[in-house]
């Protein structure tokens, strides 16, 4: 077992002899620590001596550090001394180590006391034993005939000329008689190529009389080239004199053509595209290819002996290890890996692993390559999810086709109700029917710019409606233990902006401070004016200087981690629960308010809670002459005979009551098929078509061209759920214009007007 550190601490303070053991004990450093706090206590333990280290306050009541220090390097000049002092100057701990001192180390940093102290052991243990080395050398030197004797190694003693001395007798089978090499130059058979370079290495020792390592080659007589290692040292007489040198070499021809033979081969597995290792049946590195290391990010010198669960598997090894026991049954194995770079960044590999014997048939060692798909894996989601998003928008088309249907006879009944309602409850609760209608119809057309990857429309929109709209939600949504405070400005400047896609952007951000508070707790939404000048804007790309409408969520909730901060905007990287979160709330947060040439702004602390600030550019404020605008009178039919076509019964009767209540005489039918026999009957009569473009049987499309055959004149006005409906052209041979659905009375009435103008 071995004997515990003896450590002298010289202090006068308890408390920090006992953070020392502290810090010992910590360090799992097995120490024994005498304190001593006077002058006469620190000179008996010097004289009795058998410390390992001595570790010295600067400031003691009776003496100083300086002193203590003198005082132990007169005793114990080879123990390691170290100051550990809350008081010492620069000056002083300068001058403490010019006096010998180990090293310094401040009170208010102790965590550096035991590195410090290893630091010093270490440098004491190594003097320590190239003391011990040397005196082996001189016992070795003693017993050296003897030795040479009886080694195969080749033993020559050579003076100063370079002419031998002596010779071992392992020289009958390399070089001849060691008798009659007595007196010749031992570097005649040297290879010419090395025979300058070896004696310059032989000047240099006998000039420095420093022993010298050196390879080089034997050109043997018959023409054989033997390659030799050799150590060259001095013998010196009693006074120190270099008076002869020994060489002591060794053949390593075999080796050298082994090594040779390795090097060729590794120089092939190097030039090879896919990462290649070996380990041993410990799954422990023995080669390392350059393509591992251009992959991984580990030098061979890092990743040889180590491990390769802990250098490549520090998340998960399970893998490894299933992959480990299908090789030792099947000899082979082969699959993906998910492994991770020096730099920590988490790759996908295909492995394909190969089990080698030796002579004896038994395990010796794995031969693993490795070829990276990370990207390919990344493109093969891309793929997918493209394909998975392309079936959402098909499917979303439709259930937009459904919805507009839906919310179209709503928003065209609304105002022929209004005119029949006089009181005012009745009114607001149209009002509040149209507002619904028309939110509807936006929440459509953001479920297909979505699908579609287009951007919604942006108008001139006044922030404090949104949050009332979505404050209202929060207070009948929310638990009650979250307590709502709100602190909107009440002269919030307007902004272009889409609002479903704002209130989208809100309503994500206050559903994150929900799920993040689920014990209850505050929610705050703030909004105020601001105006940002170039330096504040320009660590965010594509935002302009200028006038900003400020938005804050604030919770106190769980908090985000810091590590995690920068990541939360990341597509699909998400910190809740599997099946709680897709990953897209934050990153559509910052489409979206990118798309408004805007940014977003988030800080976080673990137990205390998040607050993202929001910031979207103002618009120009508008005169009040302009902000009230009176509704333009709705021009009026005479007469003419209308077409309506839509597979949809309510559309049909809203809208023939739209159009007969302001003086147009209306016909209608369900599909194409029915459009063209219907218009058959009534000839030059039909003044326009209104035509839906998704119908049964026969689609507005095939019906305009059917149609544009009997009337080439015909004046169409085209339909569609759609924001823009790629079988639909407006012009020759199209339509004269096009209606988005849900569209209100007023859209219908003045496109029809349009038309039916147009010569």
């Amino acid at each position: 077992m071995k004997s515990p550190l003896r450590i002298l601490h010289l202090e006068d303070d308890v408390m920090d002899t006992d953070l020392l053991r502290a810090l010992l004990e910590m360090d799992k450093i097995v120490a024994e620590v005498e304190r001593v706090e006077t002058r006469e206590q620190f000179l008996r333990a010097l004289e009795a001596g058998g410390y390992d280290l001595v570790i010295s306050d600067y400031s003691l009541p009776s003496f100083d550090g300086l002193t203590a220090l003198s005082l132990a390097r007169e005793l114990m000049p080879s123990v390691p001394f170290i100051l550990f002092s809350g008081t010492i100057g620069e000056e002083a701990a300068i001058e403490s180590l010019r006096n010998g001192a180990t090293d310094y180390v401040l009170k208010q940093r102790p965590e550096r006391l035991v590195t410090s102290m290893r630091r010093a052991l270490r440098e004491f243990e190594d003097r320590r034993r190239r003391q011990q080395a040397e005196e082996a050398l001189r016992e070795r030197e003693e017993f050296f005939r003897l030795i040479s004797e009886n080694v195969t190694d080749l033993i020559a003693v050579v003076d100063l000329d370079g002419r031998r001395v002596y010779n071992s007798p392992s020289y009958e089978a390399l070089l001849g008689d060691p008798a009659k090499l007595l007196g010749t130059d031992s570097f005649e058979e040297i290879h010419p190529e090395d025979r300058e370079r070896i004696r310059r290495v032989f000047r240099e020792m006998v000039a420095s009389g420093v022993g010298q390592r050196a390879e080089f080659r034997f050109l043997l007589k018959d023409g054989t080239v033997r390659y030799i290692e050799s150590q060259v040292s001095a013998m010196r007489d009693r006074n120190g004199k270099v008076t002869n040198v020994i060489v002591v070499s060794r053949d390593v021809t075999e080796r050298k053509n082994a090594e040779e033979q390795i090097r060729e081969q590794a120089a092939l597995l190097d030039k090879a595209q896919d990462a290649i290792c070996v380990t041993d049946m410990e799954q422990r590195i023995l080669y390392w290819n350059r393509s591992a290391e251009a992959l991984y990010g580990w030098t061979a010198a890092e990743s040889l002996g180590k491990y390769t669960n802990e250098l490549l598997f520090k998340n998960d090894s399970s893998r490894q290890m299933e992959a480990l026991k299908s090789l030792i049954s099947k000899r082979e194995w082969k699959g993906e890996l998910h492994q991770v770079t020096k730099h920590g960044t988490e790759i996908i590999v295909e492995s394909r692993w190969t089990l080698v014997h030796d002579n004896e048939g038994r395990p010796k060692a794995i031969l693993v390559i490795d070829t990276d798909i990370t990207e390919k894996k990344k493109l093969e989601a891309q793929f997918f999810r493209s394909q998975r998003l392309e079936n959402i928008g098909m499917l979303a088309s439709g259930i937009a086709h459904d919805l507009n249907n839906v919310l179209a006879p709503i928003m065209m009944a609304v105002p022929m109700l209004r005119e029949n309602v006089i009181e005012p409850a009745d009114r607001n609760m149209l009002d509040m029917l149209d507002r619904s209608a028309r939110r509807g119809a936006e929440l459509v057309q953001q479920i297909l710019s979505f699908a579609r990857g287009v951007e919604g429309e942006h108008k001139l929109m006044q922030l404090r409606h949104l949050l009332a709209d979505l404050e209202k939600m929060i207070r009948e949504t929310f638990p009650k233990s979250i307590q709502l405070q709100k602190n909107i400005d009440p002269d919030l400047r307007p902004i272009h902006g889409n609002p479903t896609q704002i209130h989208q952007v809100l309503l994500n951000l206050c559903v994150n401070a929900r799920d993040a508070m689920p014990n209850g707790g505050t929610l705050a939404i703030l909004a105020e004016n601001a105006r940002f000048e170039e330096p504040q804007v320009r660590r965010h790309a594509g935002v302009k200087a200028g006038p900003f409408v400020v938005l804050m969520v604030v919770d106190t909730g769980s908090g985000i981690p810091s590590e995690l901060l920068e990541r939360i905007f990341e597509p699909f990287f998400t910190t809740k629960e599997p099946g709680k979160g897709t990953g897209l709330g934050l990153a559509t947060v910052r489409g979206i308010l990118k798309n408004h040439g805007g940014f977003v702004e988030v800080k976080s602390e673990v137990g205390k809670g998040t607050s993202f600030r929001i910031c979207l550019p103002a618009a120009e404020p508008q005169s009040s002459q302009t902000t009230f605008t009176k509704q333009a009178e709705l021009p009026v039919g005479h007469g003419e005979l209308v077409l309506v076509v839509d597979d949809e019964e309510a559309i049909q009767q809203i809208a023939r009551a739209t159009l007969e209540n302001f003086g147009y005489r209306v016909i209608s039918a369900n599909n194409g098929a029915e459009a063209l026999a219907v218009y058959k009957q009534h000839g030059n009569e039909v003044k326009a078509v209104i035509l839906d473009s998704m119908m049964p049987f026969m689609d507005g499309a095939a019906t305009i061209r059917a149609l544009r055959e009997i009337a080439p004149r015909l004046r169409i006005v085209g339909v569609s759920g759609l924001s823009v409906d790629d079988e639909i052209s407006t012009g020759a041979g199209g339509v004269q214009a096009f209606l988005t659905k849900p569209y209100t009375a007023q859209d219908l009435l003045l496109k029809l007007h349009v038309v039916l103008q147009t010569e």
